[in-house]
């Protein structure tokens, strides 16, 4: 038997490091935060269950978002050993300009409703870090206070066309006037999707609460204050309307949306013309034929028809049929930087996430919001390292494999 002694006190400061007590609350969350995963479980503890909801949610059963989460879970890397990438370069080319990497913050509701900061700070999240951001037609910033707020910022907007011509007109004058230069229509909204989690938790503009859900809130003070304190929540470019996310769709949106007012806004807006919510081939040609610049292909992050297309399944598809002039973005299920990659490999020029910004945005504000933009660049940039791939330029169809 060897002989035992305690240790003394300096060799085990040598061995072991304490970490230091970090006193923002803020900043002590967000430390502990290393998958979007983890700042959706801090969303959920931080923000009252049904504005959680929202952002979580689907429609009807869900199956959508869940097969198109599975989708890039098993996608197949082949990775490439023994090359070169000491200085890995993730930039890439959208509409002539160099973004840091290939991502696009994209457009979502109610985001004041998420933290007060609300769209003003995902966009100077996405200017510090050199990639656009989207604002919704259906956000609760104006187009002029965006602009004014973040003017560096690589800045689109999102288009819903309405009933009334009228009023999409008045609104794409603002948005030219304010310097947007990339207009994005979304298409899939015919009507409002069935998204039963926003009509249990009675979800609305303005509130209309249930006792439960008010109950609920009320464990949340700190949400409370923001809201309190702050300007009201409203839709800043739909004034007077109002009710759940279905309701203002019913309202406003133009269920007989047909490809003539697709060729009407083509000629009416003089930058570049995306359209959102493409989920065949041959609807991505027929918008590219009207003369617009490329599709964002998206089953609205599976909110709209449940049992649509999984959108990552047609992308390669759709990039054999528009060739390698046309722009495809791809939104819906993306989760982590490897997603990103996958949907890269496959044929888009850059990817769009909504939810992935919104965890880290009711997590901590501004700060949340841009940790998640940093755990989607290390994870994206080191995946690509891995892969045995230098740059963004040099990841092709090689690498990634679909499952079947």
């Amino acid at each position: 038997m060897e002989d035992r002694q305690l240790p003394k006190w300096s060799e085990i400061r040598e061995l072991v490091q304490f970490r230091s007590f970090e006193l923002d609350p803020v900043q002590r969350r967000l430390a502990r935060a290393f998958t979007i995963a983890d700042l959706r479980v801090m969303a959920q503890k931080t923000t009252p269950k049904a504005v959680f909801n929202y952002t979580d949610g689907a429609a009807e059963e869900e199956i959508t978002i869940a097969r198109c989460r599975q989708a890039y879970r098993d996608v197949e890397f082949s990775p490439a050993v023994l090359r070169d990438v000491s200085d890995p370069d993730p930039s890439t080319k959208l509409f002539g300009g160099t973004i840091d990497f290939p991502l696009v913050l994209a457009p979502t509701g109610y985001t004041r409703m998420m933290h007060n900061d609300g769209e003003k700070a995902v966009a100077r999240v996405a200017a510090r870090n050199n990639i656009p951001y989207t604002l919704s037609t259906v956000g609760t910033t104006t187009v002029e206070d965006l602009a004014k707020a973040v003017p560096e910022g690589n800045n689109w907007f999102q288009l819903y066309i309405a009933k009334d011509r009228s009023k999409t007109e008045g609104l794409l004058e603002r948005v030219l006037t304010s310097g947007y230069d990339v207009l994005m229509v979304t298409v899939d909204t015919q009507v409002g999707g069935a998204r039963v989690r926003e009509l249990r938790d009675g979800l609305t503009i303005p509130p209309t609460l249930s006792p439960k859900t008010f109950a609920d809130m009320a464990l949340h003070p700190s949400w409370w204050f923001d809201k309190l304190t702050t300007p009201p929540i409203e839709f800043a470019s739909l004034k007077g309307f109002g009710g759940n996310s279905a309701e203002v769709a019913d309202q406003v949106f133009d269920p007989a949306l047909t490809f003539e007012d697709i060729a009407w806004l083509r000629k009416v807006w003089p930058h570049k013309l995306l359209v959102k919510g493409i989920q065949t081939v041959q609807d991505a040609e027929r918008v590219v034929e009207l003369g617009c610049d490329g599709v964002v292909l998206s089953n609205h992050g599976g909110r709209q028809l449940d049992r649509s297309p999984t959108i990552l399944k047609i992308l390669p598809q759709v990039r054999q049929a528009l060739g390698p002039d046309a722009t495809v973005l791809i939104d819906s299920g993306i989760m982590s930087g490897s997603d990103i990659l996958a949907a890269v490999g496959l044929g888009a020029d850059a990817a769009m996430v909504g939810r992935a910004y919104l965890y880290g945005l009711m997590a901590g504000g501004e700060r949340g919001a841009a940790h998640a933009v940093k755990i989607l660049r290390s994870q994206y940039v080191r995946s690509m390292q891995l892969l045995g791939v230098k740059s963004t330029a040099g990841i092709s169809g090689d690498h990634v494999a679909l499952a079947g």
